[in-house]
C-alpha cells in the first residue's frame, strides 16, 4: 500500500486543504489486501467522473469504496462525503438522504434536488453512494443530474449493479485472491481469540475454508467469528455439513450468491433457536435500534424481554449485530445482507406484520414521549435520539400509510415530530411527509387537525404563504366544527405567525393575543406556547413597544429557566437582544446575541442561527467594525437559501439587514464592502457561527462616528437598499 500511494501521491502530510471536510466512518479494523482493486480505483477516478465497484452482497464493495475515498480525500478540497441509501425505501427519500449525508439544512418550499445542485455546483466534492440497488432508477437519474449540474462532482458508487449512467466506469468486484482471503480470515479470528496463530494444519485447513467460501469477505468474517468456539478443521466440517443442506437455491442465480447465502445460511443453523429466532424479529428495524426496542418488539412468549440482552451478545458475539457507540448512546444494527436474510425468515414463520405493527406501536410511543420530553432540560438528548431514529420513524410512518384504517397513525406520527422538523433543521423532509399523509380524505380527527396545523407553520417557515392559508383554513373550520379546542388554539397561533412575517403587525397581535388567551383555557404549556409569547413580544417590539417586548421575553425566560427549555429560549433571546440594540445598549445586545446563537446552532436550527447573524452584523457596525460586520452579512447571506425567503421577505425583520448595510457600505466604501460579504460568503455554518461568537470588534476600536440605532417610530428610516430602492431586502 506504501507503493500505491506513493503512486498517486498521497501521504499523511497536511494537504493544501486543512479544512477539507467529510462524513467518511472511521475503520473499526485493518483493512486487508484488495491492493489491485484499490489502486484501479484510484485509476479509473482519473478517468472518469463516476465509477462504480460493483459486486454480489458481502464482496466488500463498501469497504472498497471508502478505502479508496480515504486515500483520496486531500485531492477534494470540499470533502469527501458518504450516503448510505440501504435504509430508504420511499424514492421520494432519496433526495432527502443526500441532503442529510452533506449535512445540509433547507427550509424553503424548493425541491431538495434544486438544494443539492445549488450545493454541488461550485464545489470539488466526491461523493461515495452505497446500496442503492432498490433505488436504481430515481438513484441514477439523480447522479446524471448531479453531474451535468455540478462540473467537479466525482461519484464513486458500490452496489449490486452499475447505475448506467452516462460516462461510468466500473470495476467488478472479484472474491479476494486466496492470499488476501487467508490474511483476513487470520486477522478476524484474532479478534475473537487473541493471539490467533495457525499451525501448520491449521493453515491448511484455513486456506481450504477460504478457498469453500468463494473469498467473500463477509463469508470469511461469519466463518471466523465461530472461532470463539469452534477450532478451524471444527468449522470447516460444519460448513461442509451446512453446504449440503443449504442448496435450495434457484440454479439460475449466480454461484457466488449461493455461497453467500450458504455462509449466512450456515451461521443462522449455528445459532441457537432462540438466537435465530431474534434474529428474524430484529430484522424489522430499519438502520439502528437500542436495547429496549429490541426488547420491546422482540420480545414475548417464546422470547422473554428479559432474555433478550443475553441472545443479543451472543448474536454480537457471532458478528451477526454489530454494536456501535454513538452520540444517542450504544446502538446496535444488522449488516443489511445479514438483516435481509433474517426477514426471510421472519416472512417464512407468517409472524412479519405482527412485528411490523409492534416496531410501529414502539416508534408512536418513544415519538409522544419525545414530543413531551422537547419541554424539558432533556432537549438536545431528545434531538439527538429522534435523529438517530429517523430510518425507523419512517419505516413506522410508511407502514401506517398502507392500510386506509391506519393513516390516522401516521398523521398522529408526522405531527408528534413538530418539534423535529421545525427545531432540529428538517423543515424540508417535514414537509415531504405532512403532505404525503394528508393526500387521503382521511377524517377530521385530532390526527389529521394537527397534521394540518403542524403544515401551515412549516409553510409559514418556507415562505410559502398560500400552502399555509390553505392548511391552517382547513384546521380552523373543522376544529370549529367539531369543538376541539387546542387544535383552534394552534390553527389561530400560526396564523398570527403568518401576520408577522408578512408585515401585518395589528393582525399578528391581535391572533397571537387569541392564541395565548386559548391555550390559557386548555391549561397548554409547552415550547409552542412560549414561542407564542416570543412571537407577539417581537410583533410588539416591531410597533416599537421596546419595554412590553423585553417584559415579555422576560417571562419566557424565567419559564425556560425552570423547565430547561432551550430552543425557545433562543428566540427570546434574540428579541431581547433586538430591544437592547434599539436602546444603544450593544454591549448587553452582542452578549444576549451570543448564547442565542449558541443554543441555536447546538440544535441545528439555521433559521435562529441566522436571524442572529443578520442581528450580530448589525450590532458589530455599531459597535466600529464595518468590515468584520460585512463578513457576517456574507455568511448569513449563504445561509438563507437553505432556510427560506430571506428574511421572510419582511420589512420588519429586514430592516437590521438594511441598516447594517448602510452603515458598512458608509465607512468601507462599496469595494471593500463588497470583499467582506465575499470572505462570509465562504464560510460553512459552522465558521460562521466560531467567528461570530469569537471574532467581535478589534480591541480598542472606537465607534468612529456611529450611533445607536434608532427604535421604530424614530427620524431615520431603514436604508434603502442599493438595488430596491426602498426599506427592507428585495421580496423574491
Amino acid at each position: 500500500m506504501r507503493r500505491l500511494q506513493r503512486h498517486f501521491a498521497i501521504s499523511d502530510e497536511p494537504g493544501p486543504h486543512p479544512d477539507a471536510r467529510g462524513n467518511l466512518p472511521a475503520d473499526l479494523n485493518r483493512f486487508v489486501g484488495r491492493d489491485a482493486e484499490v489502486a484501479e480505483l484510484c485509476r479509473l477516478l482519473e478517468e472518469s467522473r463516476i465509477v462504480t465497484v460493483a459486486g454480489v452482497a458481502g464482496a466488500g464493495k463498501t469497504r472498497c469504496a471508502t478505502r479508496v475515498a480515504t486515500l483520496l480525500k486531500k485531492r477534494y478540497c470540499d470533502g469527501v462525503w458518504i450516503v448510505e441509501l440501504s435504509a430508504i425505501h420511499d424514492p421520494g427519500l432519496l433526495e432527502h438522504a443526500l441532503v442529510d449525508a452533506l449535512g445540509l439544512t433547507d427550509h424553503t418550499g424548493r425541491p431538495p434536488r434544486a438544494t443539492l445542485v445549488e450545493h454541488l455546483a461550485p464545489r470539488h466534492i466526491l461523493l461515495v453512494i452505497d446500496g442503492f440497488e432498490h433505488l436504481i432508477d430515481p438513484c441514477a437519474s439523480l447522479v446524471r443530474e448531479l453531474l451535468r449540474r455540478a462540473p467537479r462532482l466525482q461519484v464513486l458508487a458500490a452496489g449490486r449493479r452499475p447505475l448506467q449512467v452516462d460516462g461510468e466506469l466500473t470495476l467488478p468486484l472479484a472474491p479476494m485472491n486466496d492470499e488476501d482471503a487467508v490474511e483476513l480470515f487470520t486477522q478476524r479470528a484474532r479478534a475473537v481469540r487473541p493471539g490467533f496463530r495457525p499451525t501448520d494444519g491449521e493453515a491448511a485447513a484455513a486456506r481450504e475454508l477460504c478457498r469453500r467460501l468463494d473469498g467473500i469477505p463477509l463469508a470469511l468474517e461469519l466463518a471466523a467469528g465461530r472461532l470463539r468456539a469452534l477450532s478451524v478443521d471444527q468449522v470447516l466440517v460444519r460448513l461442509d455439513d451446512r453446504f449440503r443442506l443449504l442448496t435450495g437455491g434457484s440454479r439460475c442465480a449466480p454461484a457466488r450468491h449461493q455461497t453467500l447465502r450458504t455462509a449466512i445460511g450456515w451461521s443462522h443453523e449455528l445459532c441457537a433457536p432462540e438466537q435465530r429466532l431474534l434474529w428474524a424479529r430484529l430484522s424489522v428495524f430499519a438502520g439502528e435500534f437500542d436495547l429496549e426496542a429490541a426488547e420491546y418488539i422482540c420480545g414475548g412468549p417464546d422470547l422473554p424481554a428479559d432474555s433478550v440482552l443475553d441472545v443479543l451478545d451472543e448474536l454480537i458475539a457471532q458478528s451477526v449485530v454489530l454494536r456501535e457507540d454513538s452520540p444517542a448512546g450504544t446502538r446496535y444494527r444488522l449488516l443489511d445482507t445479514v438483516r435481509e436474510y433474517g426477514a426471510e425468515w421472519l416472512e417464512a414463520t407468517g409472524d412479519t406484520r405482527r412485528l411490523r405493527r409492534r416496531h410501529r406501536d414502539w416508534f408512536l410511543g418513544l415519538a409522544t414521549w419525545c414530543e413531551l420530553d422537547w419541554f424539558s432540560p432533556r432537549q438536545a438528548e431528545v434531538a439527538v435520539r429522534i435523529d438517530s431514529e429517523l430510518p425507523n420513524l419512517r419505516r413506522a410512518m410508511e407502514f401506517s400509510m398502507e392500510s386506509p384504517q391506519e393513516i390516522h397513525l401516521a398523521q398522529y406520527l408526522v405531527g408528534t415530530l413538530w418539534f423535529y422538523w421545525v427545531g432540529c433543521g428538517r423543515i424540508s423532509e417535514g414537509r415531504h411527509w405532512l403532505d404525503h399523509v394528508l393526500e387521503s380524505g382521511a377524517p377530521h380527527d385530532p390526527s389529521r387537525l394537527k397534521a394540518l396545523w403542524v403544515l401551515g407553520h412549516v409553510a409559514v417557515l418556507q415562505g410559502d404563504a398560500i400552502g399555509a392559508v390553505s392548511a391552517l383554513h382547513e384546521c380552523r373550520e373543522e376544529a370549529e366544527r367539531s369543538g376541539d379546542a387546542t387544535a383552534m388554539a394552534y390553527a389561530v397561533h400560526r396564523t398570527g405567525c403568518l401576520a408577522i412575517v408578512t408585515d401585518d403587525m395589528p393582525r399578528a397581535e391581535e391572533l397571537l393575543r387569541d392564541a395565548l388567551g386559548r391555550y390559557r383555557e386548555i391549561g397548554e404549556l409547552n415550547s409552542n406556547v412560549l414561542m407564542a409569547q416570543v412571537e407577539l413580544a417581537m410583533a410588539v417590539a416591531f410597533r416599537g413597544d421596546l419595554d412590553e417586548a423585553a417584559a415579555i421575553c422576560d417571562e419566557v425566560r424565567e419559564i425556560c429557566e425552570d423547565h430547561g427549555e432551550r430552543w425557545a429560549l433562543a428566540y427570546a433571546l434574540y428579541v431581547l437582544a433586538y430591544a437592547a440594540l434599539r436602546r444603544g445598549e450593544t454591549g448587553p445586545a452582542r452578549r444576549i446575541l451570543g448564547e442565542s446563537l449558541s443554543i441555536g446552532h447546538t440544535f441545528n436550527d439555521l433559521l435562529g442561527t441566522v436571524l442572529s447573524l443578520e442581528l450580530l452584523a448589525l450590532v458589530t457596525a455599531v459597535e466600529g467594525n464595518p468590515a468584520e460586520a460585512a463578513v457576517l452579512q456574507g455568511a448569513a447571506e449563504r445561509i438563507w437559501p437553505s432556510v427560506g425567503l430571506p428574511l421572510f421577505g419582511s420589512v420588519h425583520y429586514g430592516r437590521p439587514q438594511a441598516e447594517c448595510e448602510e452603515l458598512a457600505r458608509r465607512e468601507l466604501g462599496d469595494t471593500a464592502y463588497t470583499a467582506g460579504l465575499r470572505t462570509g460568503g465562504r464560510l460553512d455554518p459552522d465558521a460562521a457561527v466560531a467567528r461570530a461568537l469569537t471574532g467581535g470588534p478589534p480591541e480598542g476600536a472606537g465607534t468612529h462616528g456611529l450611533t445607536a440605532v434608532p427604535a421604530p417610530g424614530e427620524t431615520r428610516r431603514p436604508a434603502a437598499s442599493r438595488t430596491t430602492r426602498r426599506g427592507g431586502p428585495e421580496r423574491w
